[in-house]
C-alpha cells in the first residue's frame, strides 16, 4: 500500500479516494495515537475549509474520535493556522483540519497538529497508518461513559482575529486593499480583521456555496484580483487559499508579488527593527535564485530544506528562526504561530507598507526574481517518487543539469499531494527554460503512464 500520508496530511477526492470510512479510522487511529500517553480524557479540535464534502467527512472522523473515548471540539469553518493556535490557546490534546488547501472541490483532505499546534513528523504519521493497516489492533473501544462526546464552538473565527491583531498592531485608516479569499475558510476573518483595522476593503470570491473554492479565483487563479486593484486605485491586492494558510499579493499596478518578495520584504524590514533572529530565513530548494542573491547582499542567512512548509517549520524550530517559508506563499512567523498562516503573511506585509510609506511596486525591489518555469507531468500516484528509474528520463535531466550548470538549476520532484512529477528550471532566458521544462515533462508523462 502507497503512504496515506503526503506532504500535507492525507489527501484524495472525497468519497472515491478519501471515504468517510478512511476519515472514521483516522479519527480513531489519530486521536488513539496523539493521546495515548495522557491520563485525562483526551480532546481533539476539528476544523474544516468551506468545502462540500467537509461536513461528510468532518462527522466521520469525530465519530472514530469519540469511539475510541476521545472528546472533541468542533469549531466549523475556520483558516488552517486558527486550528493550530486554537489548539495551543484552549489547551487541547490534539487538532484536526478538513481541507485540501487550494487543490478543487472534488477533493478535500485530513491534517493533524500536535497539542502544540505543530504538524506531525513522518514517524507519528506512520504510526497512525500502521495503527489503520492493523484493524486498530490492540485499541479498546469503550462503552458506556467512556464513549467521547462533541462539543460546539462559534467564536473560534473571533478568537483567531484577535490573536492576529494582537500579534501585529496596526492601523490601517487610509489603505485600500482588495482581498481575494477563494471562496474558502478566510472568506471572513480576513475580510473582518482588515476592517477592524480601519482599512477600505473591497473583498471577492468571499460568498462560499460549497462548491465553489478556489475556482478560478484565490492565490492560484490571481487574473481577476490583479485586474480590480488597478481599477479600485488600490494601494494592494491580497490573495489566500482556500484553507488560508498561504498568502501571494499583488502591487498597485497589478503585478504579483510572490512569497519569495513577500519574505524578503518582511524578512529585511524585520532584521533592521532587529526582529529577525540570527539574521536568517528558512526557505525551500524551490525558492527563487534571486531571493538568494537579495540574502547575500543584505546580510540574511538562507537556510534551505526540501519543499514542504513542515520542513520548513522542522527546520526553523531546530535552529531557532522565527521567519521562513516558500515561494508559494506558506509563510511561518513563528513568534505567533506554528504553521502557515496568510492572514499573519498580510498584516507583516502591511506594516512595512504603513512604517516605510513605500508602495509595494518599490518595496518589492529588494530583490529580482530570475526567470524560472514550472511545468507539470501527469503520472500515476504510486509511480511519482520512481522517474530516475527511466533510463530515458535520467539522461535528458542529466543533460539540461550540464545545460544549465553555473548559470542556472533544474530541479525534478514528485508532487507531495498530488499525482504529479514537477519541472522547474532557473535561467537567463524564459523562452530557453520553459522549453526545455516542457520537453522534459512531456517526456516525463509519456514513459511514465
Amino acid at each position: 500500500m502507497s503512504r496515506l500520508f503526503g506532504t500535507d496530511g492525507v489527501r484524495g477526492v472525497a468519497n472515491e479516494e478519501l471515504t468517510p470510512t478512511l476519515a472514521m479510522e483516522l479519527g480513531q487511529a489519530g486521536a488513539y495515537i496523539l493521546s495515548r500517553e495522557n491520563k485525562h480524557k483526551p480532546t481533539i479540535m476539528v476544523g474544516c475549509d468551506t468545502r462540500i464534502s467537509g461536513d461528510m467527512l468532518a462527522n466521520a472522523l469525530m465519530a472514530g474520535a469519540c469511539s475510541v473515548g476521545a472528546n472533541v471540539v468542533y469549531v466549523g469553518v475556520v483558516p488552517t493556522p486558527a486550528v493550530a493556535y486554537l489548539v495551543r490557546k484552549y489547551k487541547v490534546d490534539a487538532g484536526v483540519v478538513i481541507s485540501a488547501s487550494h487543490n478543487p472541490v472534488e477533493f478535500n483532505g485530513i491534517k493533524f497538529f500536535d497539542g502544540e499546534g505543530y504538524k506531525l513528523p513522518d514517524s507519528l504519521e506512520d504510526e497512525i497508518e500502521s495503527l489503520i493497516a492493523s484493524g486498530m489492533k490492540g485499541v479498546k473501544f469503550p462503552t458506556g461513559s467512556g464513549v467521547g462526546k462533541v462539543k460546539y464552538r462559534t467564536d473560534a473565527k473571533e478568537e483567531y482575529i484577535n490573536h492576529a491583531r494582537k500579534s501585529v498592531p496596526l492601523d490601517l485608516t487610509g489603505m485600500k486593499i482588495v482581498v481575494d479569499t477563494a471562496e474558502g475558510a478566510s472568506y471572513y476573518t480576513s475580510v473582518e480583521t482588515l476592517k477592524e483595522l480601519g482599512a477600505s476593503v473591497v473583498a471577492i470570491h468571499n460568498n462560499p456555496d460549497g462548491t465553489n473554492i478556489n475556482a478560478n479565483c484565490g492565490s492560484t487563479h490571481m487574473e481577476e484580483l490583479k485586474a480590480r486593484v488597478v481599477y479600485e486605485k488600490a494601494n494592494i491586492g491580497l490573495a489566500f487559499d482556500g484553507d488560508a494558510d498561504r498568502l501571494l499579493a499583488v502591487d498597485e499596478n497589478g503585478e504579483t508579488v510572490d512569497g519569495d518578495q513577500i519574505m524578503a520584504i518582511v524578512g529585511n524590514f524585520l532584521k533592521d527593527n532587529g526582529r529577525l533572529k540570527d539574521d536568517t530565513i528558512v526557505v525551500t530548494v524551490m525558492s527563487n535564485l534571486g531571493f538568494h542573491l537579495m540574502g547575500k547582499a543584505h546580510g540574511i542567512h538562507m537556510e534551505q530544506t526540501k519543499v514542504g512548509d513542515r520542513y520548513v517549520l522542522e527546520r526553523m524550530k531546530e535552529i531557532g528562526a522565527n521567519l521562513g517559508g516558500e515561494q508559494s506563499g506558506h509563510i511561518i512567523f513563528l513568534d505567533e504561530n506554528t504553521t502557515g498562516d496568510g492572514l499573519l503573511s498580510a498584516l507583516h506585509l502591511l506594516e512595512v507598507l504603513v512604517a516605510t510609506k513605500k508602495p509595494l511596486s518599490e518595496l518589492k525591489k529588494i530583490m529580482e526574481v530570475l526567470p524560472q518555469a514550472l511545468v507539470n507531468a501527469k503520472v500515476p500516484n504510486h509511480k511519482k517518487e520512481n522517474y530516475m528509474d527511466y533510463p530515458e528520463i535520467a539522461e535528458a535531466i542529466e543533460a539540461l543539469n550540464e545545460k544549465f550548470a553555473g548559470e542556472g538549476r533544474v530541479l525534478i520532484r514528485p508532487s507531495g499531494t498530488e499525482p504529479l512529477v514537477r519541472v522547474m528550471i532557473e535561467g537567463k532566458d524564459q523562452k530557453v527554460i520553459e522549453k526545455e521544462a516542457k520537453k522534459l515533462a512531456d517526456l516525463i508523462q509519456s514513459e511514465m503512464l
